[in-house]
């Protein structure tokens, strides 16, 4: 289990579930957790990357404890849970948009079949399935949630979060089920979906579905950053076609926001410096 600066953890080992792989959950919650009080909650991917450097693969972690309790404890946010969901072999697949996927030609798809990560491993190991993993969140692990914690379960209390492709699924979370979601923080978002970023379709295929399904304003609130350097350095061009289409949508800065961080790197390190920023927004005390 993870050593905490703030809160606890309750793990769900290997959650079952009759749509994607079992895999563990951790809840965190506050020192003061109690059932007097209602809480909002922060759905995160990832989970296994959030609270504990000493367990997690490159030894650096999100440090959502210690932001949860500086903002709490500063009154900046409102009373909150976050939900750590942790990923699988199969984290491409599961966090890659399946309706924006479907949407590729056979060209396009046999190009990203055939594209290997730096390990040599194919990127997709099996077929695209994240909303079978999204069908898990809506209709398996937030009712358990729900009925287990002293949740406020409305729109407006319900969060998803990730980066990279975790920021990927967290939009197509909020587009695939707006009444669920009532904002997303989709932190250096892989708006490229694979690691080829010559002649490549994935991003056009995003745009489109966006315009077709992205809310329109009013009930959600949407948060994006990226930083300058590495793999974020692909992110501010393809980021601003994603602007463009919150316009045209009408969102403003109430309900929007993108931010880029100079010199920040695509790492849990990059990410735990600035999570105030998208925490604060979502879970403004006084919204």
């Amino acid at each position: 289990m993870p050593t905490l600066s703030y809160g606890k953890i309750e793990r769900i080992q290997s959650f079952a579930s009759e749509h994607i792989e079992p895999r563990n959950v951790d809840i965190w919650l506050p020192d003061d957790y109690s059932e007097a009080k209602k809480y909002a909650v922060l759905y995160m991917h990832d989970g296994q990357m959030l609270f504990d450097s000493s367990l997690t693969w490159n030894a650096q972690e999100w440090q959502v404890d210690e932001t949860m309790a500086q903002l709490l404890n500063e009154g900046k946010i409102r009373n909150t849970i976050v939900v750590a969901i942790w990923n699988t072999a199969q984290r491409h697949s599961e966090y890659f948009p399946q309706k924006a996927y479907d949407k590729l030609n056979k060209e396009q798809l046999q190009l990203i079949k055939d594209f290997a990560n730096k390990s040599g491993r194919p990127l997709f190991e099996k077929d695209v399935n994240s909303d079978a993993y999204l069908r898990f969140i809506v209709k398996e692990l937030k009712p358990y949630i729900d009925e287990k914690y002293s949740i406020a379960s409305d729109l407006q209390n319900t969060f998803i979060a990730g980066s990279s492709m975790g920021g990927l699924i967290s939009l197509y979370a909020l587009c695939e089920y707006p009444d669920v979601f009532g904002g997303a923080a989709c932190i250096s978002t892989h708006w490229p979906g694979i690691f080829n970023f010559d002649d490549n379709p994935v991003p056009q295929i995003f745009y489109d579905y966006l315009r077709k399904n992205l809310p329109v304003a009013g009930k959600h609130r949407l948060y994006f950053d990226h930083g300058t350097i590495n793999l974020d350095a692909q992110y501010p061009a393809l980021q601003a076609e994603v602007d463009k289409i919150q316009k045209q949508k009408k969102y403003g800065t109430a309900d929007w926001k993108t931010l880029s961080f100079e010199g920040a790197d695509h790492n849990e390190k990059s990410w735990a410096k600035r999570l105030n920023m998208p925490f604060h927004f979502l879970l403004n005390a006084n919204q």
